[in-house]
C-alpha cells in the first residue's frame, strides 16, 4: 500500500523475514524476470529446494500437491488446477508483482494466504506473463510443528484454510462441492498421498538423507482430517473469512486513504 501510494515504483518485491541464510542475490533473482524489459513478466513466483539435510516441505509434499491431483482426478484438468499444479513450490513466501497486478489483487487471510494469491494472479494475469524462479541452491528458515492435536495450529491448521480456500477458488470458476465429494476426495487424496510417501522415501535413500516414515504418515493422516474440516467448513460457510479488498477497492471509497497512510508512515519513521 505504501508502494503504490508514493507511487515512485514499478514492482513490489515481499519475502518472508525468517530466512536463516538469506543473500541479496535472492531478491536479485526473484525481481528480475519483471525489472528486464526484455523478459516482460507481471508476476514471479520463488522457488528453492526444500532438502537441507533432510527433506522439508511436508506441506507441499503431502499435502497441495496430493490435493491438487485429487481434484484433478475428480473434477479433471480444470484449467486452474493445471495452474496452481505448475508451481513447484505454491507456498514460497518469496513472489515479486508489477504494482498494476498489485492493485487489483485481493489476498485471503490465514493460512491460505499464499495459494489464494495464486488464485488472484491465475484471474488477474495471462499465465503467459507468469514465471517461478529459483532463488538459491538451499535455503533455511523456522519449521512449523504439526500439531496433530490442535486444529487451530502449526500444519494442521495451515491444511484446514488452505483446503477452504481452495474450494472457494474453484467454486468462482463454477465448481459445486458436495458433502459426497469431501469424501470421495479424501479418500483419493490419501491415496496419492501415501504413494508420494513412497516415492520420498525412495528419494531419501538414493540421495543417502534420513527419512522418518512414521512422522511422513502422521502428517498425511493429519492433512487427510484438515481436507475434511476444511471441506466442511466451506460446505457450512462457502464464503468464509471474506478477503482483504484490493487497494483499487481501497481507495475507491476512501480516495484520501493513500495521502493518510504516507502521512502515517512519515508520522512513525
Amino acid at each position: 500500500g505504501y508502494a503504490l501510494a508514493e507511487g515512485g515504483s514499478h514492482m513490489v518485491a515481499l519475502h518472508d523475514s525468517d530466512i536463516v541464510n538469506y543473500e541479496r542475490e535472492m531478491l536479485a533473482r526473484l525481481c528480475y524476470p519483471i525489472a528486464s524489459p526484455e523478459l516482460n513478466y507481471e508476476f514471479s513466483k520463488g522457488y528453492y529446494s526444500r532438502v537441507n539435510g533432510r527433506i522439508y516441505g511436508r506441506v507441499t509434499r503431502l499435502f497441495v500437491t496430493p490435493l491438487l491431483r485429487a481434484l484433478q482426478r475428480v473434477f479433471g484438468c480444470e484449467d486452474v488446477l493445471v495452474f496452481l499444479d505448475s508451481f513447484r513450490y505454491p507456498l514460497a513466501g518469496e513472489f515479486a508483482l508489477t504494482t498494476d497486478l498489485a492493485r487489483n489483487n485481493r489476498l485471503a487471510g490465514g493460512w491460505g494466504i499464499d495459494f489464494g494469491l495464486l488464485s488472484e494472479v491465475y484471474r488477474n494475469c495471462s499465465p503467459r506473463r507468469v514465471c517461478q524462479v529459483g532463488l538459491a541452491e538451499s535455503y533455511e528458515h523456522k519449521h512449523q510443528p504439526i500439531s496433530e492435536d490442535d486444529p487451530e495450529n502449526g500444519l494442521f491448521k495451515m491444511s484446514i484454510d488452505i483446503t477452504h480456500t481452495c474450494f472457494r477458488t474453484m467454486a468462482i470458476e463454477g465448481t459445486v462441492f458436495s458433502e459426497g465429494i469431501v469424501d470421495t476426495l479424501q479418500a483419493a487424496y490419501q491415496e496419492i498421498a501415501q504413494d508420494m510417501v513412497e516415492r520420498y522415501r525412495h528419494s531419501a535413500a538414493l540421495n543417502n538423507l534420513p527419512f522418518d516414515r512414521r512422522q511422513e504418515n502422521l502428517a498425511v493422516r493429519t492433512f487427510a482430517r484438515g481436507l475434511r474440516l476444511g471441506g466442511v467448513s466451506y460446505l457450512e460457510q462457502p464464503l468464509g473469512q471474506p478477503a482483504l479488498p484490493s487497494w483499487n477497492q481501497v481507495t475507491s471509497a476512501l480516495p484520501d486513504f493513500p495521502a493518510m497512510l504516507l502521512d502515517a508512515v512519515e508520522a512513525d519513521a
